[in-house]
């Protein structure tokens, strides 16, 4: 029987989001997974918006709403919805230094049989999404 893992984890404050999960799936050697669920808080949250080449930090506390992405020992691609204290959402495309303000759940599910890797696509210009069967 062909299963695939899941796997939970808990953020503490101060904890990195995005590093966090690309940590998480390279020390375990996870070849190809996706987000199912992330509940939580941000107190910094670091995105690319839609149709922007850098970033932009927000420096207030979020309540995490979604995340989600496709993970892999070869790189990570994640989304984030928030919502700000007034309940006023945005989202993008998740960064590094998004730091958690009280806690982060996440579940994650291994996609078995795949791997995904990452490939520096010119048309984009960015390391594009390249699905495998595992070896």
């Amino acid at each position: 029987m062909n299963t695939s893992p899941l796997h939970a984890l808990r953020l503490n404050p101060g904890d990195d989001l995005y590093k966090a999960l690309d940590s998480f799936t390279r020390e375990r050697n996870i070849a190809a997974a996706a987000i199912l669920t992330c509940v939580g808080s941000l107190q910094r949250t670091s995105i690319r918006l839609a149709g922007r080449k850098t970033g932009t930090c927000f420096e207030q506390k979020m309540e995490i709403l979604a995340l989600s992405g496709t993970l892999s020992n070869d790189g990570c691609h994640a989304h984030i919805t928030m919502a700000d204290g007034d309940g006023k959402t945005i989202g993008g495309h998740l960064l590094n230094e998004s730091l958690v303000h009280t806690t982060a759940e996440i579940v994650i599910i291994e996609v078995a049989g795949t791997r995904f890797r990452r490939q520096l696509d010119e048309s984009t210009g960015f390391r594009e999404l390249i699905i495998d069967p595992a070896d």
